[in-house]
């Protein structure tokens, strides 16, 4: 009965993972045409904006991706927005960029349309 239960547990689990994975992870979204890049005032960053192209049924979306120029981290997904072309950066300080019209305090936060 416990593990029957347990099994269950785990199955449920893995399932909803999959389905984070597969529909709600920002970081498994590829870069499509660069549209622009600019690095912060201090040189700490650099933010890049790419039109990624659905094809004939899904609209344009914008991803927005931030390199740490001085450490060795992997780049990272802060910006996605879907029924969108233009990817316009701008610095609001060293640690502060806008993406469109989304402010965004980086490194730790992230714009996904998804979750407005």
């Amino acid at each position: 009965m416990i593990s029957t239960i347990l099994f269950t547990a785990a199955v449920s689990l893995g399932i909803i993972a999959l389905i984070h994975w597969a529909f709600f992870d920002i970081e498994r979204l590829k870069p499509g045409e660069l549209i622009t890049e600019e690095t912060s005032p201090d040189g700490r960053y650099t933010v890049q904006t790419f039109q990624n192209n659905g094809g004939a049924t899904v609209d344009y979306a914008v991803l927005g991706v931030l390199t740490f120029n001085e450490k060795k981290r992997e780049a990272k997904n802060i910006y996605w927005q879907y029924h969108e072309e233009e990817g316009e950066i701008s610095w609001v300080d060293d640690d502060t960029v806008q993406i469109n019209d989304q402010v965004l305090h980086i490194p730790d936060e992230v714009y996904d349309y998804r979750r407005e």
